[in-house]
């Protein structure tokens, strides 16, 4: 943890940087920016002077060697006792009100082959420009596969007019992928999509929620992580656990909107879509990995698996220091 604070490499912008003092050599193409290290300066700090961490995570994912660094040079426990998403009732979703039914979801995607669909979503704090929307909609039409595309940006405007839609979308997008897309314009039912056996592959900025929501439902990722820990995020994802491919972004931002100094090409998002959805041995690989952690984020939750076990940690860790007193 020391070397994370009084690293100089992490407080100046721009460049790519080996992680320090690492188990694994794995480095980033960029640095994050001078307000993310700060800002994770201050909670850092209030770690350190806790028990311990509780982690939305099962140890499998993480890794023993990395659980075991991180104990040792932070000098406390962490409890891997996830994943959550699993934990979920039945049809039950994080996040703000739906604006799609799910009878509306279930019945597009019932009509589409097994992992013939791309689903597209960047949670709540990623708000991309107009152009670089449209980038993203020519990287997907190129592709030629089938996607549910989810962009908040749009809600509440559904109906735009044409010129308005033009800004983002290329003319005449949707009357070309009426039959192949479905955009929905605000908050989508990401368990229920992820869930269903017609999605293929996840487009996803790597937050922590929607990688393990990824992970757990079996389906590989296209990383394209915006702000905050996204970018470690994608590399436990593709470097380390080899469970998705980069789409190729590089602007490690402080915030989620605005104007961006560099756009993903829609070249290069049709390229990454078409390594994983093509039936390529890349592909194939990946989803079989995904898959066995699919297997393993179930077992860790069952007893006798690895979170049933560090529960049973936790519960006695507390007990015991109650009795302590």
């Amino acid at each position: 943890m020391e070397s994370v604070r009084s690293n100089p490499e992490l407080d100046s912008n721009g460049g790519p940087f080996v992680i320090p003092d690492f188990p694994r050599h794995i480095s980033l193409c960029s640095r994050p920016p001078k307000m993310a290290t700060t800002f994770m300066e201050t909670l850092l700090e209030t770690e350190m002077k806790s028990d311990g961490l509780i982690v939305n995570n099962f140890a499998e994912l993480d890794g023993e060697e990395y659980i075991q660094h991180y104990e040792k040079r932070a000098g406390h426990k962490a409890w891997h006792l996830g994943p959550g998403c699993l934990a979920a009732k039945s049809g039950e979703e994080r996040g703000e009100k739906i604006v799609v039914s799910e009878e509306e979801c279930v019945s597009w995607l019932n009509s589409k082959q097994p992992k013939s669909v791309v689903y597209v979503c960047f949670g709540s704090m990623c708000r991309f420009p107009d152009k670089q929307l449209y980038e993203m909609a020519c990287g997907l039409e190129e592709a030629g596969h089938g996607f549910v595309w989810v962009v908040p940006e749009k809600k509440g405007k559904e109906n735009e007019s044409e010129e308005e839609k033009e800004k983002w979308l290329p003319k005449g997008f949707e009357e070309r992928n009426a039959e192949k897309g479905l955009i929905i314009r605000g908050w989508a039912p990401q368990l229920l999509i992820l869930r269903h056996p017609a999605v293929g592959a996840f487009l996803t900025h790597c937050g922590w929620n929607s990688t393990l929501e990824a992970v757990t439902a079996g389906v590989p990722m296209l990383t394209w992580p915006v702000i905050g820990d996204q970018f470690y995020n994608e590399r436990l994802v593709t470097e380390v656990r080899g469970l998705g491919v980069e789409v190729g972004a590089t602007e490690w931002r402080d915030v989620g909107y605005g104007e961006r100094e560099k756009l993903v090409t829609g070249d290069c998002i049709q390229k990454a879509v078409r390594r994983l959805m093509d039936g390529g041995d890349e592909g194939q690989q990946i989803r079989r990995r995904v898959q066995e952690f699919a297997d393993k984020a179930k077992e860790s939750l069952g007893e006798g698996g690895s979170s049933h076990e560090k529960l049973s940690a936790l519960i006695a860790h507390l007990t015991h220091r109650r009795d302590t007193r």
